[in-house]
């Protein structure tokens, strides 16, 4: 059991940070891109759109699960405040990373944008 399975992240999240760590091995290759290569060459792929999605509903999931712990232990009905306290920490973190996500694809826009042809 590695250090990521111990504190308990779920399958899904495990792929996508496998799938990050194969995308920041890939960055940092010196691979160029080949008149055979195109964008989404591989099978099965998903499309920056996807990926962004999928994001975005793995953040709102983590929001609605810290809020059902939340409430739940709000009624009496969970005693589990350090449960209810780590979900909510995990919810928080996800929602500024993608507020991080989102600034970064703003100002990447915003630069696209001013540059002159």
């Amino acid at each position: 059991m590695n250090k990521i399975q111990a504190i308990g992240i779920e399958q899904s999240q495990m792929k996508m940070m496998q799938e990050m760590q194969r995308m920041a091995a890939l960055s940092g290759s010196s691979m160029t891109p080949t008149a055979s290569m195109s964008i989404g060459s591989q099978i099965g792929a998903p499309s920056f759109s996807q990926a962004l999605n999928q994001a975005i509903d793995n953040v709102n999931s983590l929001q609605n699960s810290a809020s059902a712990k939340q409430t739940a232990y709000e009624m009496g009905l969970n005693d589990d405040l350090t449960g209810t306290m780590l979900e909510s920490q995990k919810a928080s973190v996800s929602f500024s990373a993608m507020i991080q996500t989102r600034n970064k694809l703003t100002s990447a826009l915003d630069e696209l944008i001013n540059t002159p042809l």
